[in-house]
């Protein structure tokens, strides 16, 4: 029974999601331009569980470069209305758009003129006609077996509020750069601001040897530096390749007379290299795509000046 009841609100709600698609029209994107051009702050506001819902859409806003907050509506009548200036704009969230609370704020929104974007599932309600933007979030249903309690209704309102979000965050062309700026700590922090610098074994601690090195100093290299490879390097100070450990079993299973070999025989040319600046979390995904443990770190003329290791970056927390 719980079974079938669980399953019964994951379809509902994800019904009520789907049916929003065809609803991001000219209204959305008219409510899109007044939030990018908004020289204040937006203001998100709802009562009760579409306030929770208000409170993360502002958070989201905030988290995606849109300065945002939440105005309780009860609190805004009795003082809090004092910090909307006229150069904000209001989201205002109310399933029935007949709420109370918020509609005693609307004559007050309006002596500021201030713009009022709604999202209600109740096109013909007071809020509805008093909006500048209406977004309809109307739901066929609530997953509460009584079609009571706003379940699929706030899921819808939820989600209009991230598209609106991450449609502002890509009209104002913010790079992931950007968004690490708002997320400085966390595993969120961690993703988006260390680089390879941060991580990479430099100096001394890279193992380099030449093109016609010999197959012993080049296994002693790898051992010695312990980073399971080396650099192959030409005498202009390029890399021109790479040998991992990898590559120096798969030679041991094809062939025993290896000791005469030199570096340049062995080696795999343009190996995956990663340039200095770039995030460690993007040097991981190249490392997972081709299956390899380092990469090689490059400055801006081409020259290697580190190694990244895989199990540095996992000891720095980034999986």
């Amino acid at each position: 029974m719980g079974i079938e009841k669980g399953k019964e609100v994951v379809r509902i709600e994800a019904d009520a999601i789907r049916a929003l698609e065809e609803r991001i029209d000219q209204r959305f994107q008219r409510a899109v331009d007044i939030l990018l051009h908004c020289q204040g702050r937006v203001i998100v506001t709802g009562m009760g569980k579409s306030g929770i819902v208000a409170k993360k859409i502002a958070s989201t806003l905030n988290s995606t470069g849109t300065a945002a907050f939440f105005l309780h509506p009860a609190e805004g009548v009795h003082g809090d209305l004092g910090a909307v200036l006229k150069e904000d704009v209001v989201i205002c969230i109310s399933k029935s758009g007949n709420t109370e609370e918020i509609l005693r704020l609307i004559p007050l929104f309006k002596r500021q003129g201030v713009p009022i974007i709604a999202l209600t599932g109740n096109l013909e309600s007071n809020l509805a006609r008093q909006s500048d933007v209406l977004l309809d979030v109307s739901v066929k249903e609530e997953a509460c077996s009584y079609d009571i309690v706003p379940t699929a209704s706030t899921t819808a309102a939820l989600v209009m509020g991230d598209a609106l979000a991450l449609a502002l965050f890509k009209e104002r062309g913010l790079s992931i750069e950007d968004f690490a700026i708002y997320h400085p700590g966390g595993d969120i922090g961690r993703r988006l601001l260390l680089q390879v610098d941060d991580v990479m074994h430099r100096g001394k601690e890279i193992p380099r040897v030449q093109e016609n090195t010999l197959l012993p100093d080049v296994i002693l290299e790898i051992t010695t530096k312990r980073l399971g490879c080396t650099c192959v390097m030409g005498s202009n100070g390029r890399l021109l390749g790479i040998i991992t450990d990898g590559d120096l079993r798969r030679l041991i299973e094809k062939r025993h007379d290896i000791w005469d070999l030199r570096a340049g025989d062995i080696m795999t040319q343009d190996p995956k290299c990663i340039k200095t600046g770039i995030l460690a979390a993007k040097a991981l995904l190249l490392m997972e795509k081709h299956s390899i443990t380092q990469l090689v770190v490059l400055n801006a003329e081409e020259e290697p000046v580190g190694i990244v290791h895989l199990h540095d970056i996992l000891k720095a927390g980034l999986a």
